[in-house]
C-alpha cells in the first residue's frame, strides 16, 4: 500500500531484487541492458550474472541519475552494431532521488525495453505523486541497514502491477516452484526475506514517513548552510528525495575529507570509481558519447552524515567545520 503497486515480492537482498526480474524476463546471452556507470556495482553485476552485457551510460551532472541523451546514444549504438539485442534499462534513483522516468518510459515504449527501477536507495522518495519503487515495469529495493528503509540484516523486495510477472518472480525466488515447492517448473534460486527482518521492517515502515520529513529538514539545512561554498544537493523540482545520502562537491574534497576526519566527523566518497573503470567491468560496452560526468564526480564528490535523527547541534558543527575549511571567500561557488 505504501508504494502503491498491486504486487510486492520479498526476497533475500537488493541484489536478488535486481537479478530476479532479469531471470523472469528471460534476459541472457546476446542481450544488452543499459545501466549508469556512476552507481554501486550490483546494478551492473546482476546483468553479467544473467550472462547478458551491461552497457554503461553517463549520468546527469545535477541529479546524478542516468542521462537521457547518453542513454539514447547507447541504444542507437547497440542497434547499429547488431552484436547485442537491446532488452532492458536499469535506472538508479541515486542517493534517493527518482530518475527521469517520464523520459525513460517513453524510450522504453518506443524501443520495447523492460525497465527495472533500482530503488535500493529511494524507499520513501517520490516524484510526480508516485512513490519510488512504483516506476518502471518492476521496481527493486534493498532493506540493507544503511538504506532509508533498512532492517537489521539483509533483505529486498520487488514491486510490480503485472500479476504474471509477480508470479514468475515468486517462482524464481523459491527454487523455480510451480503449484507447490516440490513442483519445479524452472531453474530458480533460494531468495527469501526471513521472518525476523520482516517483523523489523513492519515497525520501521510505520515511521518511514516521519523519518522522510526529518531527512528533508536535514537536507534543507545542509543546502542553506553550504550552498554558497560548495555544490550542495537539493530536491530538483519533480519530487522528494529519500536522502539516502547527502552529497556535496568541491575541488578541495580530499583535504576536506581529511579535515572532517580529524574533527571526528565521518564522510564517505560515493563513488570512488565509476563502474566502467572497475577491473571487473572494463570490457563491457559503453555509450559512444563518453562518460565524462561519471569520471569527474569521483574527484570531487563527498557524502556527509545524513539520517533522520541528526541533531541541529551536530549538523551545525558539520556545516561550521566545512565552512571554516573551505572559507567563505572561496572562488568555488555552487551552481544554483
Amino acid at each position: 500500500a505504501y508504494v502503491g503497486v498491486k504486487h510486492v515480492v520479498a526476497c533475500a537482498n537488493g541484489t536478488d531484487a535486481l537479478l530476479l526480474p532479469l531471470f523472469a524476463a528471460g534476459i541472457g546471452p546476446g542481450d544488452a541492458v543499459f545501466v549508469p556507470s556512476f552507481t554501486f556495482a550490483a546494478t551492473a553485476e546482476v546483468v553479467a550474472l544473467a550472462k547478458a552485457e551491461p552497457v554503461f551510460v553517463d549520468v546527469d551532472r545535477d541529479t546524478y541519475n542516468i542521462d537521457i541523451a547518453s542513454l539514447e546514444a547507447a541504444i542507437d549504438m547497440i542497434k547499429k552494431e547488431g552484436r547485442l539485442k537491446p532488452k532492458a534499462i536499469i535506472p538508479v534513483d541515486l542517493f534517493g532521488l527518482a530518475a527521469d522516468y517520464e523520459a525513460i518510459m517513453a524510450i522504453a515504449k518506443r524501443e520495447n525495453l523492460l525497465v527495472i527501477e533500482d530503488a535500493a536507495q529511494s524507499m520513501g522518495g517520490s516524484a510526480d505523486a508516485k512513490m519510488c519503487g512504483a516506476f518502471g515495469h518492476v521496481g527493486s529495493t534493498s532493506f540493507y541497514p544503511a538504506k532509508p528503509l533498512g532492517c537489521y540484516g539483509d533483505g529486498g523486495a520487488m514491486f510490480t502491477n503485472d500479476g504474471a510477472l509477480a508470479d514468475k518472480l515468486r517462482s524464481f525466488a523459491f527454487h523455480g516452484k510451480g503449484e507447490t515447492q516440490y513442483d519445479n517448473v524452472r531453474v530458480g534460486i533460494n531468495s527469501r526475506l526471513d521472518t525476523l527482518q520482516a517483523a523489523i521492517l513492519i515497525e520501521k515502515l510505520a515511521i518511514l514517513e516521519e523519518e522522510m520529513v526529518a531527512r528533508q529538514v536535514v537536507a534543507d539545512r545542509y543546502a542553506k548552510g553550504l550552498g554558497d561554498i560548495v555544490k550542495a544537493s537539493r530536491n530538483l523540482g519533480h519530487g522528494r528525495s529519500a536522502w539516502a545520502q547527502y552529497a556535496i562537491e568541491t575541488p578541495k574534497r580530499d583535504g576536506l575529507k581529511a579535515h572532517l576526519g580529524e574533527k571526528g566527523i565521518p564522510s564517505v566518497i560515493y563513488y570512488v570509481k565509476p563502474l566502467h573503470e572497475q577491473v571487473a567491468y572494463k570490457g563491457y560496452p559503453r555509450t559512444p558519447t563518453g562518460l565524462a560526468v561519471s569520471e569527474e564526480l569521483p574527484k570531487q564528490i563527498l557524502c556527509l552524515p545524513m539520517h533522520a535523527y541528526l541533531s541541529e547541534a551536530d549538523q551545525d558543527r558539520i556545516i561550521e567545520t566545512i565552512r571554516n575549511y573551505i572559507g567563505s571567500n572561496s572562488a568555488h561557488v555552487a551552481a544554483a
